[in-house]
């Protein structure tokens, strides 16, 4: 089964010919969505970076600002989201989490939860020199109690690597311990220990949990802890399990009942179409009966469905 990401470098890649070709989609009279999308959603992000280098050389222009003027609405915000480097993408959003009209607690869990150890690191660096402020310092802020000191400790990026088999039963054990054996939760322990440890150790230490206590981990999660806390823990474990899996849900539940949650889905088809979205296409499918592709052509419509749909890849998806 194919794995890995939508979107791939283009290989007769020539960034003068794509800079020229967007620049007359935009220019004169009305603009050419469809050349646009489709020439911005078969390129990878690294090559984006280029075409706007070549435009802002051959017309002086800013190709962000142009198409921001030419483009609306969600549309819009999906090419945008494109043109940006990834890291830059994830501070951007980091940042309008936090410093929009309250806290957009959903982006912080997402975004910490399901980033590698390095990933987090750059998006720090990234962070300071782009707002010449301290993301930590911004996140805490923000936020408050055992879901901020979840938060600080998914920040400092020192999780563990591989599997240590000497603690896997210890684990499992203060888990219990710290949750259904005892009245009232030690939530410390959790945050500690899904906090630090590896994904590959993590797994382990479920199964062992599941034949300790009788419960998969999440639903001890679910009865035992509340709010920002518990939607970040359950982000942890199902990251551990599967960073596919857990994306796929998202996406199910961006789009499934009354509205459509499109910051979620933008985010999430900008941030994973070079990663791993055929996975969390053959994830969709079999968490959820039905294609992805088939579901963001019933909850979409016009250009943005037609984005979204070349960065979920064929309609078989």
């Amino acid at each position: 089964m194919a794995s890995g990401g939508t979107v791939k470098p283009y290989p007769q890649f020539d960034a003068n010919a794509d800079a020229q070709t967007l620049y007359k989609a935009m220019k004169g009279l009305g603009t050419d969505e469809e050349t646009i999308l489709k020439l911005l959603t078969a390129r990878s992000n690294a090559q984006r970076q280029q075409i706007a280098l070549a435009y802002k050389t051959l017309h002086g222009k800013d190709l962000i600002g142009d198409l921001k003027s030419e483009l609306g609405g969600k549309f819009e915000t999906l090419v945008v989201g494109l043109m940006t480097p990834p890291v830059l993408y994830d501070v951007h959003e980091l940042r309008s989490a936090i410093k929009g009209a309250g806290t957009d607690e959903k982006v912080l869990v997402e975004i910490l939860a399901s980033r590698t150890p390095k990933q987090v690191k750059e998006i720090i660096a990234a962070y300071k020199k782009e707002h010449n402020a301290d993301l930590e310092a911004d996140v805490t802020g923000d936020t408050s109690g055992h879901f901020q000191r979840m938060l600080v400790v998914l920040l400092q990026a020192g999780r563990q690597q591989g599997i240590d088999a000497g603690k896997i039963e210890q684990d499992a054990q203060d888990l219990f311990a710290a949750g259904e054996k005892k009245y009232g939760t030690d939530e410390d322990t959790f945050i500690t220990i899904l906090g630090n440890r590896s994904a590959e150790h993590l797994r382990k230490v479920f199964e062992k949990y599941m034949t300790i206590s009788g419960f998969e981990i999440e639903e001890s999660i679910e009865r035992e802890t509340s709010g920002g806390l518990k939607s970040v823990l359950l982000a942890v474990v199902k990251c551990a399990r599967s960073v596919p899996a857990y994306f796929a849900e998202s996406l199910y539940f961006a789009m499934k009942g009354a509205g459509t949650d499109d910051k979620t889905l933008i985010r999430i088809m900008v941030s994973r179409s070079e990663v791993d979205m055929l996975d969390i296409r053959a994830q969709f499918r079999k968490m959820f009966a039905t294609s992805l592709h088939s579901v963001i052509q019933g909850d979409t419509s016009g250009d943005y469905r037609k984005t979204l749909l070349l960065l979920c890849g064929g309609n078989d998806a």
